[in-house]
């Protein structure tokens, strides 16, 4: 039967073990000491900690009177602690306030012993001390040292858990703040490609809250495009096979605008080493592949550019000063500055791209491009990919993405010439644009927005086009919200020897002769013609003889009208003449109708009173069966 000392022991040991075994930091501590007092029969225990230095401590739990005091804090200096702390037992039986005579608490609390045992890491570093007093003298028993010790190492054991404790949650801290704060997005994926975590970044990027984010199917969010879904989820599936991924560009989905992000994607594996999560940090860069975007953009739009100059932007300026054409540049003016869709209608030659670059030019959008399109010249099957763009590989022959004109003149305006030849299905297209203002790129999967002024432009009757369903007439009702019809060169007469010295100019230039002009008849054989085709046809006549012309004074044989299409049969020699021909051609041609839109007045540019009195001055009678 063993000793009743050793019974003792054991039931101390138990008491202390059993109350301390649930119990961690704080709590672990005050268990100790209440339990460690009470089995050693002394007044005060206490467990105490370094406190920013090694000459000031706090106690982490105090027991005292028979309860856990507020814990306190103070220099060692003059204190029995101080020994403790430099890594030595300590123990004074008796007579302890005598000899530490400067430490006032144990004065106060009148105490009479001390025990202390520092408390060392696993390196032999001291983290603190475990110390009892009492306020009778406490003899050197074998069974209370031995107690003392067990548990002060316990103790220390708890004080340097806790202190890792400590030092691995302020580590989580620092790393989550460097985590959230990060400048790019950091995200984890679980195997089901859901979103698992995310930090700060990541919900400013893609504009939405954690809790909205976590648990969201990752592919959702790089469905902007069915290609774009396809290549992010190729990219995860082989992440989730073990493959590493870095520097692939997705687009994201977002509600206010494009986002695009570089990638970069690892496994992370279980302690089987089988892949449990995809770890991925995204960074936005959205402005640089919208800049190469645009660069790409401008490029296209330049070359453009380059070609149309040297194909055709050496045409002359509008020349002319007779009342016909007076009215048409007044329209310009008034339509110029606002943004209102234009058709242009008129026969051919008659100057319909001088007129859509004029209003252009007069608009706000003249620092941006009139991209020119004519529609009567693109083969049918390339009608859509020239105006709206394709993708790479979109149809046969498509092997890269190529920008459509629209998307060309964003910002400017577009003009399209002989706008009546479109195919039907592109003209539902058009009208999308005009609507809605955007379109869908062939092959493409989301629709391009624009912001591009229309200028449209025919020799076509719409109406007629219409009428024999060929054209659509929600379409023709869009396009003519403002109408600008064109005289042809016969109904201004009066331009032609002016038209004529401009486009000599030119010509001379171009072919590198001079001239001192044109000759006085050639001039009335001209202004005679009643020209077909128009300023084209004029211009082309004027060409052929500034070639074969043999001396400095330009001359166009009569033949060479007379044998045209659009000939008089015998020029007039007066100018009278040549305007009483030219009022009844346009008097016949109207069915003798002076006033209204269609009338003769409006075509000659004049009012129907100075019409009547020019048609009594030159003695032409209305025919009765005419009306007007």
């Amino acid at each position: 039967m063993p000793p009743a000392g050793i019974d003792e022991e054991i039931a101390a040991l138990r008491a202390i073990v059993e109350g301390t075994a649930g119990s961690t930091g704080g709590r672990f501590f005050e268990s100790l000491v209440g339990h460690l007092a009470a089995a050693l029969g002394v007044s005060h225990a206490f467990v105490a900690e370094f406190a920013g230095s090694a000459t000031r401590v706090r106690t982490l739990a105090y027991h005292g009177k028979g309860r856990i005091l507020p814990n306190v804090e103070f220099d060692l200096a003059g204190t029995p602690c101080e020994d403790v702390v430099r890594g030595n037992l300590c123990h004074h039986p008796a007579g302890i306030r005598e000899k530490f005579p400067d430490d006032r608490g144990l004065a106060e609390l009148g105490l009479e012993s001390y025990l202390g045992v520092p408390l060392l890491d696993g390196a032999g570093e001291v983290l603190g001390h475990l110390a009892v007093c009492d306020v009778r003298p406490m003899p050197p028993e074998p069974r209370t040292l031995f107690i003392f010790r067990i548990f002060a190492a316990r103790a220390a054991a708890e004080l340097e858990r806790s202190r890792i404790e400590r030092r691995l949650t302020e580590s989580e801290r620092r790393y989550r703040e460097l985590y959230d704060e990060a400048p790019n997005a950091y995200v984890s994926l679980d195997r089901g490609f859901r979103l698992a975590s995310v930090n700060r970044t990541a919900c400013q990027l893609l504009g939405r809250t954690a809790g909205e984010l976590l648990g969201t199917d990752a592919l959702r969010l790089f469905a902007a495009t069915p290609k774009g879904r396809d290549l992010a989820e190729k990219a995860l599936r082989e992440v989730a096979a073990g493959a590493e991924i870095s520097g692939l560009e997705l687009e994201v989905r977002r509600d206010d605008g494009p986002l695009w992000v570089s990638t970069w994607m690892r496994p992370s594996r279980d302690a089987g080493g089988r892949v449990a999560s995809i770890n991925a940090i995204w960074a936005d860069v959205t402005d640089r592949v919208l800049a190469e975007a645009e660069r790409a953009r401008l490029a296209e739009q330049n070359l453009y550019l380059r070609q149309e100059i040297q194909a055709a932007h050496d045409s002359e300026e509008i020349v002319g000063r007779s009342p016909a054409l007076l009215a048409v540049l007044e329209k310009v003016r008034r339509v110029a500055p606002t943004d209102a869709t234009v058709l242009i209608q008129g026969e051919t030659g008659t100057g319909k791209e001088l007129i859509a670059r004029a209003i252009h030019a007069a608009s706000p959008r003249r620092d941006r491009p009139l991209i020119k399109v004519n529609c009567a010249a693109l083969p049918a099957g390339l009608v859509e990919s020239e105006l709206f763009g394709h993708e790479k590989g979109a149809f046969t022959g498509a092997v890269a993405r190529r920008t459509g004109r629209f998307a060309l003149a964003d910002g400017g305006s577009i003009f399209l010439d002989e706008v009546g030849e479109l195919p039907l299905d592109v003209q539902a297209k058009l009208l999308r644009v005009l609507q809605e203002r955007e379109f869908d790129t062939i092959g493409g999967t989301a629709p391009t927005r624009v912001d591009v002024r229309v200028i449209a432009a025919t020799n076509r009757d719409l109406l007629a086009a219409v009428r024999e369903r060929a054209f659509r007439e929600d379409l023709y009702y869009r396009l003519g919200v403002f109408p600008i019809a064109l005289p042809p060169l016969r109904d201004r007469a009066e331009d032609i020897p002016l038209l004529s010295r401009s486009l000599l100019e030119k010509l001379s230039r171009r072919i590198g002769r001079r001239f001192d002009g044109i000759d006085p008849d050639t001039l009335r054989r001209l202004t005679a013609y009643a020209w077909p085709g128009n300023v084209r046809e004029l211009e082309n006549v004027l060409e052929r003889a500034v070639i074969l012309a043999p001396g400095p004074t330009l001359t166009v044989e009569p033949d060479v009208l007379g044998a045209s299409p659009g000939a008089r049969p015998g020029p007039p020699d007066s100018l009278e003449a040549i305007q009483r021909e030219h009022i009844l051609e346009v008097l016949r041609r109207t069915r003798w109708v002076i006033e209204g839109p269609q009338g003769a007045a409006a075509a000659l540019g004049l009012h129907p009173n100075t019409l009547r009195s020019r048609l009594k001055k030159l003695g032409l009678p209305r025919p009765t069966h005419e009306t007007s």
